[in-house]
């Protein structure tokens, strides 16, 4: 094994002489139908995280720009029905969706309190009110945090699959190269280095699809707890004022 290393290196320095640059291009095209597939795969793969990568961070970055403004547009204002009309402008704002979910029960809760309004009250009337509308916000902010979730998932499954997809063309070209070196009966480096490309080519593509995915995975999950301290804060805060001054 050690005679097999100290000739591929030899050759290789001889060889780097006439070619200072390695064509990846060609590296490619060059090998064999079952690397080839694997390299397809991890570009799809690439392609798909990234894509993903840039559709989040966009929509994160109108979350939280609309958030923050909605937070302070809600506490800068006195009347809800005025925050409501206004919170058709930021719609991007999983904070203002919950909002809209609550007040809108609140609405539906205090119609039915003014139908009884001539008859005799009950707290249980205004405790099974304050539910729903608890009940309401929940839903919604469940239904937030689905919807930033969403297509998450897809980066940690390129971030762990696609270097044991990058191992499986590794191990393949190695195969191969051992293959053309029994078969030839040399260890020369042009009957090795073909094999070798495309184990590392495929090595290569499959961390090159990892890590951006495995880092963007992180990342959002970070901004989803953030997003969802935020509505989870603001429903606390929506509660206790409907429950002092509506209800």
């Amino acid at each position: 094994m050690k005679e097999f290393a100290t000739l591929f290196l030899s050759q290789l320095v001889s060889q780097e002489q006439g070619s200072s640059e390695i064509n990846m291009l060609e590296l490619i095209t060059h090998s064999g139908p079952v690397v080839t597939g694997v390299l397809i795969i991890l570009v799809l793969f690439s392609i798909g995280s990234w894509a993903v990568i840039i559709y989040k961070l966009l929509q994160f970055r109108k979350a939280f720009i609309k958030t923050s403004s909605f937070i302070n547009m809600f506490w800068e204002s006195r009347r809800l029905d005025e925050i409501y009309e206004n919170s058709v402008k930021y719609t991007e704002s999983p904070v203002a969706r919950v909002f809209r979910a609550g007040y809108n029960e609140m609405i539906k809760v205090k119609k039915k309190l003014e139908k009884k309004e001539g008859e005799t009250g009950s707290m249980g009337d205004e405790l099974s009110g304050m539910d729903n509308i608890t009940r309401a916000m929940k839903r919604s902010h469940t239904a937030e945090i689905t919807h930033l979730e969403s297509l998450v998932p897809f980066l940690a499954t390129t971030g762990s699959t696609t270097p044991f997809i990058g191992l499986f063309g590794t191990v393949w070209g190695i195969m191969v190269a051992f293959q053309d070196i029994g078969r030839m009966g040399s260890a020369n480096l042009a009957t090795v280095a073909p094999g070798i490309s495309e184990a590392l080519i495929a090595t290569a593509t499959g961390l090159a699809a990892a890590i951006p995915a495995v880092i963007a995975y992180n990342f959002f999950n970070s901004k989803i707890k953030v997003l969802d301290a935020e509505m989870e804060s603001f429903t606390s805060d929506f509660l206790n004022i409907v429950k002092r001054h509506f209800m």
